[in-house]
């Protein structure tokens, strides 16, 4: 089947504070960048660009930007986008299958009175009723392993859990990626403070935190804007590589540039070994926001 992106208007429950979208970093003469076509008023732009990611046309292949794209382009009522997400969804392109997600967004758009998506429906006859929100779908419960590691009560840690689902594709992040990072930094505490001052979930120092406009590094809601904003903008900065990115995110991104690589100082090398081990997401699959200068 050739993917024919087609949708209606979206509605989906996202957290307020996702409105802020990621860090408008430059693009250097490449792509732009994820915050800056977040941010776009062209939904045009954004559903393009959304299909380079998930295709791998001049760029790469990166599921959860395509998602965190057609989302924004969804959100501001465009079809196309909304059934580019039921595509993605019912073909597994990149992320688990998942087809009462994708019914979703095809009724979203059969709305329209979009004849392909109503065609797609057709052929998902049955499937539970689910609203059409941007939740990354859990793969398969084998992308994340994170075993008790921290004493937060389930009911926290699942609070946080489900926030990190509902934000993490707007940042075009994978939410496993934040979770393991998450379980790096503070172990699920969002009361954590590190030895050298970094607080809250994302252990986020305060001149990290007022760059990305947290004001309360403990409350939950901000702390995860604030890291998932930075985690995208490093990924943005070191075009995708993901050791460097979480390298930046331990140690500062000038240390990072300094070294031209992952900094020779073990406490870094072991955060990302640490993240690396718990993330078992797609190798690319992540762009974000948040800093944890060595949490």
């Amino acid at each position: 089947m050739t993917a024919r992106l087609r949708i209606a208007p979206l509605g989906i429950a996202l957290c307020a504070a996702l409105a802020a979208g990621a860090s408008p970093a430059a693009g250097r003469g490449g792509p732009p960048s994820l915050a800056s076509l977040l941010e776009s008023t062209s939904t045009r732009e954004q559903v393009a660009w959304g299909q380079r990611y998930e295709n791998g046309e001049g760029v790469p292949k990166n599921p959860y930007r395509a998602v965190a794209l057609y989302c924004a382009a969804a959100e501001k009522g465009d079809a196309l986008a909304a059934y580019q997400l039921g595509w993605l969804y019912a073909n597994g392109r990149g992320l688990p299958r998942d087809d009462a997600l994708a019914a979703a967004w095809f009724r979203q758009a059969a709305a329209k009175g979009d004849g392909y998506a109503k065609r797609m429906l057709a052929r998902l006859p049955g499937v539970r009723r689910v609203d059409a929100t941007c939740r990354m779908p859990a793969a398969g419960g084998a992308s994340l392993q994170l075993a008790s590691l921290s004493s937060v009560s389930p009911a926290e840690r699942k609070a946080v859990e489900d926030a990190v689902h509902a934000m993490a594709p707007r940042y075009g992040l994978d939410p496993h990626l934040v979770l393991a990072v998450i379980a790096a930094e503070s172990a699920f505490d969002r009361t954590a403070v590190s030895p050298k001052g970094a607080q809250g979930l994302m252990q986020l120092m305060p001149g990290t935190a007022a760059r990305f406009g947290v004001s309360n590094a403990f409350d939950a809601e901000q702390n995860l804007h604030g890291g998932m904003t930075y985690l995208a903008w490093l990924l943005d900065q070191f075009r995708g590589d993901l050791d460097l990115a979480l390298a930046g995110y331990n140690a500062g991104e000038k240390a990072v540039e300094q070294y031209r690589g992952v900094p020779p100082y073990d406490e870094t090398r072991e955060y990302v070994r640490r993240v690396r081990a718990t993330y078992r997401g797609p190798q690319s699959a992540a762009t974000g926001a948040g800093k944890g200068d060595g949490g």
